[in-house]
């Protein structure tokens, strides 16, 4: 096991970090750039680094600091956590040059899934279901125009780099095609510094059904069984839940022993995540993989009983998954809400600022996963994710009446966030009833905003 990890993230995850390595017995180094240098996870560290000014292009991002602060505090791994630099192969191989352990698959997985040409090409070969699309990559318009003619409109036109919704345009004929094609590619090459395309056959109004699995150095897989997570808004999650309703048991095996033969065929070491498109007919596809601990693994953890973060770890450090697949059970139902700090009565704005009034949720069956206090300021730099609701009991039913209940007892003030819209949510007839899909919240609850 290791003795001593650098935490290259901020937040709500680089607490949620720190927190396991305690436990672990691990000493941990906290990096930060200077507008989070009052971040209260700090004084859990053993050791605080900081890393540059605010932008994070100049400091969470910013691979030579991150790798000249772990080698200064002289540590043996790094938890890239989620986002920033987490599914970053080139950092990943940086990290492996310099004899320090990267907690997280290995590079060459990171890059085969990372890559959705590639990752698809992977997902074919592990006979994993995928709806129809270009072989490769399209070069230009004409040859989008080709393919789309092929496999028939409505197409998705995406980014082979993309990922958080950003580098996806859509399209019903060629004309509005042509255009989109030219936006997507703009997209992406300022996202993600990568303007290569592919198209492929749109499922509208689909459900999105992710498979938690793990994987160690000893060929062992398992999966964790799946998560929904349709609750969304343009493209990103806002409610996430386990179990998926409405699943057929032969449904949901069918899914995750997919997400299994996948993460397997690619020699998966560590924590992942398959996502998976559920059509209409209940007919899946395969989407994506992510190659990180993701914001919504705590519904997992809720439901199975396992610490995803410390088998991250372990696993890192060459462990043997102590359980097999039959040894995993699912136990009850999990609900997770996020919490932004945005306005979603005006287009949802962020609404950074100093937080006057802040008491948390509490009770049977909550937990609160959260990096702010009373007196802390909000920045404007970066993600508006201040922190997650979870909730787990023994239904669905009471799962929702506990997190109704949780953010009714919700103070911040004055910052603007997302509990109201949560809230509405989870006492919206389509919700209770399991019956939505990815476009439903932007259908029926917000209208224009």
């Amino acid at each position: 096991m290791f003795s001593r990890i650098l935490v290259a993230n901020r937040g709500e995850v680089a607490l949620r970090v720190i927190r396991a390595c305690k436990e672990l017995g691990i000493e941990t180094v906290a990096v930060y750039s200077e507008v989070d240098r009052n971040a209260s996870y700090l004084h859990l560290a053993d050791e605080r680094i900081c890393i540059g000014p605010g932008p994070s292009s100049e400091s969470y991002l910013n691979i030579p600091r991150i790798i000249a602060a772990a080698e200064i505090a002289d540590v043996e791994a790094i938890h890239p956590g989620y986002g920033f630099l987490a599914e970053n192969a080139h950092f990943a191989e940086v990290c492996r040059d310099c004899k320090i352990e990267f907690i997280g698959p290995s590079v060459e997985s990171m890059r085969m899934l990372g890559d959705k040409i590639e990752a698809k090409r992977l997902a074919k070969k592990a006979n994993v279901p995928m709806n129809p699309c270009s072989e490769g990559t399209v070069e230009d318009v004409a040859e989008a125009a080709t393919v789309a003619a092929t496999i028939g409109y409505p197409v998705a036109i995406k980014a082979v780099a993309g990922g958080g919704g950003r580098g996806i345009r859509f399209a019903h004929n060629e004309a509005t095609l042509r255009s989109m094609f030219k936006q997507a590619r703009a997209e992406a090459e300022v996202a993600f510094g990568d303007g290569r395309l592919y198209v492929e056959k749109c499922i509208e109004n689909f459900r999105h059904i992710e498979v938690q699995f793990l994987g160690d150095m000893h060929g062992n897989v398992v999966h964790l069984f799946e998560r929904e997570c349709s609750v969304q808004r343009r493209r990103q999650k806002m409610i996430e839940e386990s179990p998926a309703p409405g699943l057929s048991e032969k449904l949901r095996q069918e899914i995750c022993q997919s997400a299994v033969r996948l993460a397997k065929l690619a020699d998966y070491h560590g924590a992942g995540t398959v996502e998976f498109m559920l059509d209409q007919d209940n007919t899946f596809h395969f989407l994506e993989v992510n190659t990180r601990i993701q914001v919504e693994h705590p519904v997992t953890e809720m439901v199975t009983g396992v610490d995803l973060v410390k088998w991250q770890i372990r696993i890192a450090a060459g462990e043997k998954l102590a359980f097999s697949q039959d040894d995993l059970t699912h136990r009850g139902s999990s609900i997770e809400c996020r919490i932004n700090a945005e306005d979603p009565e005006r287009g949802f704005r962020p609404s950074p600022g100093r937080v006057v009034a802040f008491v948390a949720p509490g009770g049977a069956g909550v937990r609160w996963d959260s990096h702010v206090y009373q007196g802390y300021e909000i920045p404007p730099t970066y993600d508006s994710l201040i922190g997650k609701l979870i909730v787990h009991r023994p239904t669905r039913e009471e799962a929702i009446a506990t997190a109704r209940r949780a953010l009714e007892e919700f103070i911040i003030y004055p910052i603007k966030t997302t509990i109201p819209l949560c809230r509405q949510i989870l006492s919206h007839e389509r919700f209770l009833r399991g019956e939505w899909d990815t476009t439903y919240i932007e259908r029926e609850l917000l209208g224009d905003r």
